[in-house]
């Protein structure tokens, strides 16, 4: 089992739980912890600079967010999804975004459609500089003005839970040049989408959106299986 060194060690505000959740959150989606690794309390305190208090706060977070596993006599360690979770997981989410862009009246206001264009600017931006977490938090912003438009603020919420429940199975293609490119064109298309009257065109180019991060994880898994 992998174990965080302290030598990675990164500086936050004392002061912050939130940030000390944020750079765990960040430290496990975009691997620097991998799936398994064991989260003591002493490792993470020393790693973010922060107190024992924040450090329990941030991994009771980050368990109700699906992405550590607490055990009784184990402790805590980045979780590892099985194949069949992560196809269960993006079944329900595929289920809750078609349903979501299928009730967003069409065509969309202006006020949507500059939101998300400003937004999409945003996205480029972040990842023509590569900036991991400002791709993920533009890519989700994105999408949660997108679905918003739905009207329906606890299917959002539930979307934004299992937004969150994928984030250690899509992040990794946040640095993938193919997958971000690919994800630009879409987000592209989402929005000359809204414009017209196509509710069903909508709810699919939405959920194919997802298809490239779950069959990457999907085949990494496999990778993993075959090499041990």
């Amino acid at each position: 089992m992998q174990h965080i060194r302290t030598a990675d060690a990164v500086t936050v505000r004392r002061d912050d739980p939130d940030d000390v959740v944020a750079r765990l959150e960040e430290d496990i989606i975009f691997g620097r912890l991998a799936p398994g690794a064991r989260l003591t309390e002493d490792a993470l305190m020393a790693r973010y600079g922060t107190s024992r208090h924040f450090v329990r706060q941030a991994l009771v977070e980050a368990e109700r967010r699906g992405i550590v596993r607490r055990e009784k006599n184990v402790g805590a360690t980045v979780r590892i999804y099985s194949a069949e979770e992560v196809r269960q997981i993006y079944e329900v989410r595929e289920m809750l975004t078609r349903q979501a862009a299928l009730m967003i009246p069409l065509p969309a206001p202006q006020s949507l459609i500059d939101t998300l264009s400003e937004l999409q600017q945003q996205y480029c931006a972040r990842a023509e500089l590569q900036d991991l977490r400002g791709i993920h938090e533009t890519n989700d912003a994105f999408h949660v003005a997108l679905f918003g438009a739905c009207g329906n603020p606890y299917l959002v919420r539930s979307l934004q839970d299992y937004m969150n429940l994928t984030l250690p199975m899509r992040a990794k293609n946040l640095a993938d040049r193919e997958g971000l490119a690919l994800s630009k064109r879409q987000h592209e298309m989402m929005i000359e989408l809204l414009k017209g009257r196509d509710s069903w065109a909508l709810a699919q180019l939405c959920v194919d959106h997802m298809q490239f991060s779950k069959s990457d994880y999907l085949a990494r898994i496999a990778n993993d299986d075959a090499g041990h």
